[in-house]
């Protein structure tokens, strides 16, 4: 049981679905990775239609950090913001109205990580804390002295341990989707892990997916609550699923070496950053979806009783897939926070 000893603020949001009709595309980040689903029909509002921000058009540079070479973009007016996207995510697949939002009061900076889209892979074995060290090595590169981190999935792990490694490098911290790791934390369950592990196995001997295990995936990311409120993503799923198309593009080895990295902070045989995080000063937001499967929402509870000050938002039926899901409703929580909170200069 979790006891609250500092002043946690838990908000959770009602959900008002606006039902059009149309086909369906969610780009979801889940735990596996950057899945995209093109079934069945949506029902919400999808504003991205209107949105002049193209991440596809801004040029990608270049720079040295370390053993690699990193590819990042650089967009929008105002103080550094840098996403950190989750297992297999590149610096393309941020959703587009979260990075407008972000873009009118922060100078944005989404980069793809070691070993994925445009960045090289170098000679250092992946862990969590050479992901943080990357993204320190980014943020020197670039001549910025603190910059407030945004993490989702698996890149709140990584936010989680540059703050406690570099806390100089951090003015506010945002964890969406969040685990504290080791022994404090919760795992997913074990048919998560399963499906992981079947889905790695199915790659590497090139066996399609079958429809079940498709929509098994579906449900992991977007939460089963979502999925029966939307019973037309169900229409359109193939018998059967070529496998590699969950890689999203990325090799299959640096894959492998992603998924145990994740597992490594999941695992119960070392501590976690949970017992570090009462150091952490910086203003501090924790937003999950009370249906996230990959990513226990427990987890979220933990993590705000540790960091003093902090603030917690759960997104009512929100699965994996938060920002995706709801990205109005992500936005006003997001922008609320930024505008509301403050940082030493």
């Amino acid at each position: 049981m979790v006891h609250f000893q500092i002043p946690v603020l838990i908000i959770i949001a009602l959900i008002i679905i606006i039902i059009p009709s149309g086909t369906i595309l969610i780009s979801t980040n889940n735990y596996f990775g950057t899945t995209n689903f093109a079934y069945g029909q949506t029902n919400q509002t999808n504003t991205n239609n209107v949105n002049p921000l193209n991440i596809q058009n801004i040029p990608v540079k270049k720079v040295h950090v370390g053993d690699i070479d990193i590819a990042y973009k650089t967009f929008g007016k105002g103080d550094p913001i840098l996403l950190i996207n989750g297992l297999g995510g590149n610096m393309n697949e941020w959703e587009l109205s979260i990075l407008k939002n972000l873009s009118t009061n922060h100078t944005v900076i989404v980069f793809d990580p070691r070993g994925i889209g445009n960045t090289t892979t170098g000679t250092k074995s992946f862990s969590i804390q050479q992901f943080a060290n990357d993204t320190v090595g980014l943020l020197d590169a670039l001549k910025i002295q603190k910059a407030d981190i945004l993490g989702y999935s698996m890149g709140s792990f990584v936010a989680q341990q540059l703050a406690v490694t570099h806390p100089e490098k951090v003015n506010r911290l945002l964890l969406v989707a969040a685990s504290c790791g080791g022994k404090e934390s919760i795992p997913p369950s074990p048919q998560v892990v399963q499906l992981g592990s079947e889905m790695i196995k199915n790659a590497t001997n090139n066996i399609p997916f079958t429809r079940q295990e498709v929509l098994m995936l579906m449900n992991e990311s977007l939460g089963p609550a979502w999925m029966k409120s939307h019973p037309n993503l169900l229409q359109g799923v193939p018998e059967h699923q070529n496998s590699s198309v969950f890689l999203n593009g990325i090799p299959l080895n640096t894959f492998k070496e992603y998924y145990g990295t994740v597992q490594a902070w999941e695992s119960t045989n070392w501590s976690g950053v949970c017992d570090k995080l009462t150091r952490v000063s910086s203003p501090t937001l924790i937003i999950s979806g009370t249906d996230d499967i990959s990513v226990p929402t427990a987890n979220s509870l933990i993590i705000a009783a540790k960091i003093p000050g902090a603030w917690l938002v759960h997104i009512k039926d929100a699965g994996h897939g938060i920002m995706s899901q709801y990205p109005d409703k992500f936005n006003k929580v997001l922008q609320t926070f930024l505008s509301i909170t403050t940082y030493p200069r």
